[in-house]
């Protein structure tokens, strides 16, 4: 492309096209276009050839055949290198084309047979092929550059040319894979909830400070076409997020809004709740949350459900720093408040109650390369009219609330859990323990007795009585577990013995 070539330009989205257009014809570019794209660059004075002219064969089909022609794809493929390419397009009348502008039919945004793009794919795939000779250019927004670099240079460099390709091809890939996940859609997939193929493009939308640790990078991702929950969020405040900042914020905004329409407040440290409340008032919600354990919520996320007004953001001012809070918005003036005393704290303001549900979680294996874990959403439905009473003594309205709270709590704490609370406060956490007696004796030990009167939760069964025995010992009036340990007789006669209520769940809720 050192002399002004050929550009063929076929687009169904037609941001930019006649600015594209105008400058390709001032640098002496000549111009084939199809259909639409045809009149819309005519309309504008700016001369063009249809491309059903440059073919000599006419738009057949409904429009389903336009460019499929040898005068297109041969002008297109032809290696510039080859003599006997040459020969073949000068025998049959071929034109050259040097730079081919598409992009397709709105497939994503309306599924259907009639936006199934053909001949749109097949010129990108075929300019990307033959890139070594030919630009290809399927985003509006490259538009500038590629105009810049050819008012620079008199053509596109071969790094250029490659890197089009790349996205070229990035694009077919996608649209290939949408059309197969449609189809997909209208089958019964091989396992319940589980398709037999996951097809997934996840695009880069937000660089964050690092990974885990400094020395890593990280970033975070979301699927192609389908804008994420992170991506509606506002920061008003504070430093750059980093990966573990999204990972706690998530955990504490999913806690938070499934403890109930009251107002909650959620601590989350290193993936798991170090305080959590629920209250009449925010600020009391608030305080309670903090007060469960103030040592570990140095540095932590705190997610609300509510806006945070005024009183909220006194009793956050006067607590531990936050790296970050999350919240459905800030009251006039607290956003200040809270800016002014913790400066490097972020303050994210979130879609309100918006919980992206997805149909499906994936992680990698370990650090093994290609293998996936995959699993149907985990289940948080509490309802307790349907936990079975095991013991003589049922739970008081007061306790059976409580019980509620503790086992939502519970499900959102990594295994092994266990959580005392009373009032709606978690006032002992006990979390990521390889002995479920040892994360009992944490919880008991971080509640110092608050939680007398209140519930114990267990995400999954007791084993044997000592877990009851500790429960009994830490104040709690009723457990709340899921069952199903072939000593549940053993361990229900314990609490018997001991004089309190006990719940069975019949679902464990297993957090790694």
């Amino acid at each position: 492309m050192n002399e002004p070539g050929r550009a063929l330009i076929s687009v169904f989205d037609k941001t930019g096209v006649v600015g594209l257009a105008a400058g390709l014809v001032e640098l002496g570019w000549k111009l084939i276009a199809s259909g639409g794209t045809a009149r819309a660059i005519a309309a504008a004075g700016l001369p063009v050839v249809d491309a059903a002219d440059h073919t000599g064969s006419p738009t057949m089909l409904g429009h389903r055949v336009v460019t499929l022609h040898p005068r297109i794809h041969g002008g297109i493929l032809a290696d510039r290198d080859d003599p006997a390419h040459q020969a073949d397009l000068e025998a049959n009348g071929i034109d050259p084309i040097d730079l081919v502008v598409v992009n397709l039919y709105p497939f994503e945004a309306s599924p259907g047979i009639s936006t199934i793009d053909i001949g749109g794919p097949a010129m990108v795939r075929a300019a990307a092929k033959n890139h070594a000779h030919v630009g290809v250019v399927v985003d509006p927004d490259d538009y500038p550059a590629v105009l810049d670099e050819l008012r620079g240079s008199g053509r596109l460099s071969a790094a250029t040319r490659r890197d089009l390709a790349r996205r070229a091809f990035a694009h077919t890939a996608a649209y290939e894979a949408a059309i197969a996940g449609w189809f997909d859609a209208g089958n019964e997939p091989d396992e319940p909830g589980l398709p037999a193929v996951i097809r997934l493009e996840l695009k880069r939308a937000e660089t964050l400070r690092y990974g885990e640790n400094p020395y890593q990078q990280g970033a975070r991702y979301r699927a192609r076409q389908t804008p994420g929950f992170f991506d509606a969020i506002v920061q008003h405040g504070g430093q750059a997020l980093s990966y573990l900042n999204l990972m706690d914020a998530e955990a504490a905004w999913r806690l938070a809004h499934d403890l109930g329409d009251r107002p909650a407040a959620v601590i989350v440290k290193h993936a798991n709740p170090c305080g959590a409340a629920v209250a009449n008032e925010l600020a009391t919600a608030y305080s309670r949350a903090f007060d469960c354990d103030p040592r570990s919520a140095f540095g932590g996320v705190v997610a609300t459900n509510t806006v945070i007004d005024q009183v909220t953001a006194d009793a956050m001012v006067v607590a531990a720093q936050a790296d970050v809070v999350i919240a459905p918005g800030f009251a006039g003036g607290v956003v200040d408040r809270l800016a002014a005393r913790r400066a490097n704290t972020r303050l994210l303001e979130a879609p309100e109650d918006r919980i992206d549900e997805p149909p499906w979680e994936l992680r990698t294996l370990g650090g093994l390369a290609g293998e996936f874990l995959v699993q149907t959403p985990r289940r948080l439905e509490t309802d307790p009219d349907g936990w079975q009473v095991v013991t003589a003594r049922q739970p008081t309205d007061t306790e059976r609330a409580d019980a509620v709270f503790a086992w939502r709590v519970c499900a959102h704490t990594s295994s092994n859990a266990v959580v005392l609370a009373r009032d709606r406060t978690a006032w002992g956490i006990g979390a990521g323990q390889q002995s479920r007696v040892e994360a009992g004796q944490i919880a008991a030990a971080k509640s110092r007795g608050r939680a007398a009167g209140g519930a114990c939760a267990s995400d999954g069964f007791y084993p044997f009585a000592d877990g009851i025995h500790a429960a009994v010992e830490a104040g709690a009036a009723v457990v709340v577990q899921p069952g199903g340990s072939v000593n549940d007789a053993e361990v229900t006669a314990a609490a018997d013995k001991r004089g309190i209520a006990m719940l069975f769940t019949g679902e464990r809720q297993f957090r790694h």
